[in-house]
């Protein structure tokens, strides 16, 4: 009895644990007997993404004169800069200015529309003083622009061209950073993915290129510069890959477009007297590595990182400072983030303007219309009346002629007729003459 009745109890028990876990939410794991195809998904993600196509904006940063234009060539293997389109240091006079390109680039049936953003005559002035607020000011406008987007009603069509990734160029001085680039990273490793590179690493042997690498991170180090954090990850593979380049950090980079033949191999290189620089041989730079990091391995992750924290960030940050009728009391940006509701005020204002624009001009598009068929009346009108003015003078002159014909005919016909009145008389006289002849003969 106490057996049946402990067994009773421990079925209530367990009923009652079965009933809080579905209350509380906890998902049961089920075995499939089959098939049943939401294994597809995977490819069904893939087959959109790839109709859709991919964006990526990059920024480079630098001096003019450090390979810029050159590297962004070598990475994406086309000529984004040619010298029928060269790049914007070579465009642009020596003033701090931010100029964005987009290309197009497609590759095995996928398309990335990639957006290059270079700042010519960044760092080339005597006085460099704030000459990073025009990248600062371009970044934030972009994020404000993706924030406007977020909060219109209609949220299809969100183009995002928020800078993913930041490509700062070191100078190869091999004496660390100057105050510019420590000041620059300090104002924007909050705001973009900082990846530090060494330009032109060519000019400097392994050695001094080792030792200007430490410097270089000792200082970020101690200035305390966020760079880009790679994620950490379960695959020992993919940490071997980002190990080896957190090592090499920052990378030393040399960027060239020249095909260099090399013991019967075709190579990306620069030809010097001692030899040639193979900007695709690992062992004499960091080409490689910053091309499979950018481009096949963490082009993603900077996505992901720019829009999960550097956007959110700033997201939150004018979130908070926007007051109850969607002014943001944030004074010092000079800038206004819309509540929701002041955005859609403002895009009923724009599409009642718009409206009003719209029927102004089909007004003047019709009285455009109505004023070409008028003249085109009237020039018929005129067409019309010259043609029946030539008619009539045709006729007039048909009938002129027709009279002058009726009036010769007349007079040959009296003519005739006098004609033949004569020969009658004659006829009539000659009769009478045989007629006495007769007599006279008869007597």
């Amino acid at each position: 009895m106490l057996i049946v009745v402990f067994k009773s109890f421990l079925w209530v028990i367990f009923l009652h644990i079965s009933r809080s876990a579905r209350n509380s939410g906890v998902v049961q794991q089920k075995n499939l007997e089959g098939y049943v195809g939401f294994a597809n998904l995977p490819n069904q993600v893939y087959r959109k993404s790839v109709k859709r196509g991919f964006e990526f904006t990059l920024m480079v940063v630098g001096e003019s004169g450090l390979g810029k234009s050159t590297l962004i060539n070598s990475l994406f293997l086309t000529d984004l800069y040619s010298p029928e389109y060269p790049g914007p240091s070579h465009r642009i006079k020596k003033t701090v200015q931010v100029e964005q390109s987009k290309v197009l680039v497609k590759e095995g049936g996928v398309q990335l529309l990639l957006t290059i953003v270079d700042t010519p005559g960044f760092g080339d002035a005597v006085d460099n003083s704030n000459c990073w607020q025009p990248v600062i000011d371009y970044i934030d406008n972009k994020f404000e622009d993706y924030l406007n987007a977020e909060s219109r009603v209609n949220r299809r069509q969100m183009p995002d061209n928020r800078v993913q990734c930041c490509l700062y160029f070191i100078a190869p001085s091999g004496h660390g950073l100057k105050p510019l680039d420590i000041e620059f990273m300090k104002r924007l490793h909050e705001k973009v993915n900082i990846i530090p590179l060494i330009a032109k690493a060519d000019t400097m042997t392994p050695e001094e290129c080792q030792q200007f690498k430490r410097q270089i991170m000792r200082e970020i180090q101690e200035h305390k510069i966020k760079i880009y954090e790679f994620p950490e990850t379960d695959d020992e593979e993919e940490m071997k890959f980002i190990r080896k380049i957190k090592d090499r950090l920052p990378l030393a980079v040399v960027g060239s477009n020249t095909i260099i033949e090399v013991n019967g191999k075709r190579v990306r290189g620069r030809q010097y007297p001692w030899g040639v620089a193979e900007v695709e041989n690992s062992e004499h730079c960091d080409f490689t590595i910053l091309r499979n990091m950018l481009i096949r391995t963490h082009m993603q992750d900077l996505k992901d990182v720019t829009n999960n924290v550097h956007y959110e960030n700033y997201r939150s940050r004018k979130l908070a400072a926007v007051t109850y009728n969607g002014v943001d009391n944030n004074k010092n940006k000079g800038q206004l983030t819309k509540s929701p509701l002041a955005q859609m005020e403002e895009e009923r204002r724009d599409h009642v303007t718009k409206m009003k624009k719209m029927e102004q001009e089909m007004e003047q598009v019709f009285e455009m219309k109505v004023k070409e068929k008028l003249l085109k009346l009237r020039d018929s009108e005129a067409e019309l009346q010259r043609r029946h003015e030539q008619m009539k003078k045709n006729l007039e002159a048909q009938h002129r002629e027709l009279e002058e014909k009726r009036r010769q005919h007349e007079d040959e016909r009296a003519n005739w007729e006098a004609q033949q009145r004569i020969v009658e008389q004659q006829k009539l006289d000659l009769s009478r003459t045989l007629e006495k002849n007769k007599k006279k003969k008869i007597f």
